[in-house]
């Protein structure tokens, strides 16, 4: 059993204090951290595409020294995963934290299928780490998202996470206190024992306009609290940046929380700070913490932390509910039915589908008559079924299972389009088909499959 999961079943806060991979120095690696247990956690290529692996960091350190690893699916295919799995139970490794990932520095959209980046789904890299064994998994959630749909696509994914295997939680970096207790009262209205721990950052004027700037994504950073920042640097209150994160971590503890991912924090000189911070405010009861924090942000309406508009929400278009009623109908009868996978079976059982051209032409032909509906790019493994007709090829992340954390008011990571993950959740919701956005778990596209007919593999890998 690792550490990390006996400070879980003891009800012990933990402090994970995170490292990047990227750094040139080995630092000092604390195990108490203003009197929680802490352990170390090590990024992956957060700077950069090419940062050295949190596996390889972690050699830097001693063995004794117990670590959260992070993987991220970007630009990897499951195979990439496996291999991991293999060298972090080879290193004793058993704390992971899995993610699909911020998008690659050097994203490719690619002129096809076969040349596009590819992100692995946390989703999926937590099924393999559960069938795999012996590790305790972590998943990443955002739960600060203001518009209705997205905020619903992120609920209805972290029911999939749990649902993969998940054992704790980490949400992602944010300092709106409300969605915390939200995401808190998520996990007990649905009767969920998974851990969940905060990520927290002392958030100077400097990272806050660094954020902003190289528009890290699904964090929220408003123009209130950069003008709280500006005038506390002006009036030499720099120093409020610690004990704003130190109260963020006495509220989290006071509300349940199993602990803090504590992110940009590294130094010693910051970690005295803060911990000296968490100290001196620690006698504090929770609606006295709260009080202090509300003050020091200059909070009036309640809303000086969320993005404007704060709320907003829209149905589908009528156009939208039809075409999926269409395809709904279409698939029953050529896809789902047992007549229609009996004929099919018996007409791809053929060797004449084995011939150069015949598969060629049976691929261009379906992507013809998918491409213009659907945005088909001939995956070969089509999951239009499972996704209300919305073709999870058209995510340039290629998620199936649900939206990354990058959505900003339903706007996706990349910004030339809208997540198509609220859009789901909006769909979900108004043909009642909620419960498959939250309860299927939709396998990866292996490598060898991309580039095929769907209908050929689907007519006969599907039972009868």
């Amino acid at each position: 059993m690792s550490q990390l999961f006996s400070y879980f079943q003891q009800n012990k806060f933990c402090v994970l204090v995170e490292y990047l991979s990227s750094f040139n120095e080995v630092f000092p690696v604390k195990t108490v951290f203003a009197g929680y247990p802490a352990m170390m956690t090590l990024a992956d290529r957060v700077h950069s595409d090419h940062d050295m692996a949190p596996l390889d960091a972690s050699r830097q350190y001693p063995d004794a020294v117990e670590k959260v690893l992070h993987f991220a699916g970007k630009g990897r295919d499951i195979q990439d995963l496996e291999y991991f799995l293999q060298q972090a139970k080879a290193a004793d490794i058993q704390n992971l934290l899995l993610l699909t990932g911020d998008k690659l520095k050097e994203h490719h959209k690619g002129n096809d299928s076969a040349e596009r980046s590819r992100y692995l789904e946390s989703v999926n890299a937590v099924m393999a780490a559960k069938e795999s064994g012996g590790f305790c998994i972590g998943v990443a959630f955002n739960p600060f998202k203001y518009a209705e749909a997205e905020r619903d696509a992120q609920y209805l994914k972290l029911h999939k996470k749990i649902k993969a295997g998940a054992d704790f939680i980490v949400t992602q970096l944010g300092y709106d206190i409300e969605a915390l207790k939200q995401a808190q009262a998520f996990l007990k209205r649905h009767h969920y024992t998974q851990n969940i721990l905060a990520c927290v950052m002392p958030l100077s004027l400097a990272r806050a306009n660094f954020m902003l700037k190289h528009k890290v994504a699904g964090i929220v950073i408003t123009p209130h609290m950069l003008k709280v920042l500006a005038e506390e640097k002006q009036a030499g209150l720099s120093e409020r940046v610690y004990l704003r994160c130190a109260l963020q971590i006495l509220i989290c503890q006071h509300l349940g929380f199993a602990g803090v991912d504590l992110s940009a924090c590294h130094k010693p000189e910051e970690q005295m700070l803060l911990e000296s911070y968490i100290e001196e405010y620690r006698h504090l009861d929770l609606h006295a913490l709260e009080a202090l924090w509300t003050s020091l942000w200059q909070i009036k309406t309640g809303k000086e932390l969320m993005p404007e508009p704060a709320d907003f929400s829209r149905p589908p278009s009528s156009g939208q509910i039809m075409k999926y009623h269409q395809l709904h109908v279409m698939h029953d009868a050529f896809f789902d039915s047992k007549i229609a996978k009996g004929v099919g079976r018996f007409i791809f059982n053929s060797p004449f589908w084995e011939r150069r051209a015949a598969a060629k032409t049976l691929l261009k032909t379906e992507h013809i008559s998918k491409h213009s509906i659907v945005g088909c790019e001939s995956c070969g493994q089509c999951r239009l079924g499972d996704t209300l007709y919305i073709c999870p090829e058209t995510c340039p992340k290629g998620l199936a299972n649900g939206p990354c954390g990058g959505t900003s008011l339903d706007r996706c990571e990349f910004g030339d389009r809208e997540c198509i993950h609220s859009v789901k959740a909006r769909l979900a919701k108004a043909v009642e088909q909620t419960e498959i956005l939250k309860d299927k778990l939709i396998a990866t596209v292996p490598i060898e499959v991309r580039g095929t007919s769907s209908w050929k593999n689907w007519y006969l890998t599907s039972e009868a």
